[in-house]
């Protein structure tokens, strides 16, 4: 599929995507990470998600690189962000360029960090290998729960670009809600059809996963296929008379 930039004409969608181009989302992810180094951040455990305090310029990078959603607070001089733990995780345990602590006696390191996550969300293991497996090619992943899936990805920010895939995460084991989907046709059929309506095609990463979960370390262990599934069409599949 190709990028579908976005504009009101020609114009202005060719200078979107020059924008990308001169711009690209790996530039901006280091970036990012330099910038949270220097200033050292922290962010601080919210129940399900992560409170990040921060400046003007890391404000800037946050959006330009689409980690977490703006929080509005009645402060001037701080802007906060709010990140999902898959998010979280990611600049912390991957980038090394974020802490993250808990208030009292929450966790002190990254297997701390990771055992109170997955507590608090049994399939983030999966959620996170998955969410880390597409930002690691420069895909910009953003919540799907508008479309019915787990996952959006963009080819860069979403002012400029629209998703081309709605991503569902799938593994075998004790996940119920993981493991029981697209297990008829109808489920296939219902889900290629909402993402298809909205011009995107419905990416599935299977997560097969080796070995216990108890620390972060068995991410090494986990891998990760991919599978694109789109509706069939007989007429663009028939031969010709």
């Amino acid at each position: 599929m190709a990028p579908r930039w976005k504009g009101k004409d020609a114009k202005a969608k060719k200078d979107a995507e020059a924008g990308a181009l001169k711009e690209p989302m790996s530039k901006i992810v280091f970036e990012l990470k330099s910038s949270l180094v220097q200033s050292d951040t922290c962010g601080f455990l919210s129940d399900n998600n992560v409170q990040l305090a921060v400046g003007a310029e890391q404000l800037d990078l946050l959006d330009k690189a689409c980690f977490g959603r703006p929080v509005r607070t009645i402060e001037k001089d701080k802007h906060w962000f709010q990140l999902s733990f898959e998010e979280a995780f990611y600049l912390c345990y991957s980038l090394k360029c974020l802490k993250i602590n808990g208030s009292g006696t929450g966790p002190q390191n990254d297997e701390e960090l990771w055992h109170y996550m997955k507590s608090k969300k049994e399939t983030f293991p999966c959620f996170y290998k998955a969410y880390s497996h597409l930002r690691m090619k420069n895909w910009v992943v953003r919540s799907g729960s508008q479309y019915g899936v787990d996952f959006v990805i963009y080819r860069h920010h979403p002012s400029r670009v629209h998703s081309e895939y709605g991503v569902l995460v799938l593994s075998e084991g004790e996940h119920k809600d993981l493991n029981g989907r697209l297990r008829v046709w109808s489920d296939v059929h219902c889900t290629t059809r909402l993402v298809g309506s909205v011009a995107k095609i419905l990416l599935v990463l299977q997560i097969n996963k080796i070995g216990n979960n108890e620390s972060p370390l068995c991410l090494a262990n986990y891998t990760v296929e991919e599978c694109t599934i789109t509706r069939w069409s007989p007429e663009q599949n028939r031969e010709n008379m």
